[in-house]
C-alpha cells in the first residue's frame, strides 16, 4: 500500500481525512500514483494534473522522503521508502503572492 498525504483542500473534496492508501499496480511512480488515486477518487481528477496532457497543474506540488519531485518525470521511479510504503508521497499546494 502506498501512503498519500492530501492537502486540507483535497481530502475534504474527497471526503477522506488522514493518510490516504492506495494500491499502486507496476513500478510506484508519480504517475502510477495519480493514476491509482485519480482512480479510487474520480472527484480529485483535474485538481492536481490537467485533464488533457496530464501535466502537473502549476501550484501543486509532489515531495518523497522530503525531496520535491514535482519537476522530475512522472514515470521516475520514487524512493523505496514509498515504494514499500514506510514514507508518504505528499501531495501539497503551492504558495505564491508578494
Amino acid at each position: 500500500m502506498i501512503r498519500v498525504q492530501l492537502p486540507y483542500h483535497l481530502r475534504n473534496l474527497a471526503a477522506v481525512q488522514g493518510e490516504v492508501e492506495i494500491d499502486v499496480a507496476g513500478p510506484v511512480t508519480q504517475r502510477t500514483i495519480l493514476d491509482a488515486l485519480e482512480a479510487h477518487y474520480p472527484m480529485l481528477r483535474g485538481t492536481m494534473r490537467d485533464h488533457v496532457t496530464k501535466q502537473r497543474r502549476a501550484f501543486v506540488r509532489f515531495f518523497a522522503c522530503g525531496r520535491d519531485v514535482s519537476h522530475e518525470s512522472q514515470d521516475a521511479p520514487l524512493p523505496p521508502e514509498v515504494a514499500d510504503g514506510t514514507e508518504p508521497f505528499l501531495v501539497l499546494g503551492a504558495l505564491a503572492g508578494g
